[in-house]
């Protein structure tokens, strides 16, 4: 699996802290709240509800591709706009445990995941 992909640039961003709750920003604006969080090492990304966005389903979003964390206005900041979220795999919990299922979101999120800005 792409470690880029599924860990955060700033190891720091999520220790000490539980994200769930937290209003997700993309480009152009919010794309919803965090509703769950892996912290397991190279295995990190949020579950985001987008609620009546996009018709409530909800969209895995990779650490790799979180810009930054506030965490006094629990805000999580993403490098994607709403449209390339918009445009994701869908997330399915009953699927999600498979390998299959993750390798196709980190095919997807890879483009977005760059290392090479500063954190």
């Amino acid at each position: 699996m792409n470690d880029i992909v599924w860990s955060y640039r700033d190891s720091t961003w999520s220790e000490d802290h539980d994200l769930v709750g937290y209003d997700v920003e993309a480009r152009g604006g919010s794309i919803g709240k965090v509703h769950e969080a892996s912290t397991e090492a190279a295995a990190q990304w949020l579950v985001v509800d987008t609620g009546f966005w996009i018709f409530g389903k909800k969209r895995v979003i990779p650490a790799g591709v979180v810009d930054g964390i506030d965490h006094e206005g629990r805000r999580v900041i993403i490098s994607m706009s709403q449209d390339q979220v918009k445009a994701a795999p869908d997330y399915d919990d009953a699927a999600w445990a498979s390998e299959d299922a993750r390798v196709k979101h980190a095919e997807y999120y890879a483009q977005y995941a760059d290392r090479d800005r500063p954190a």
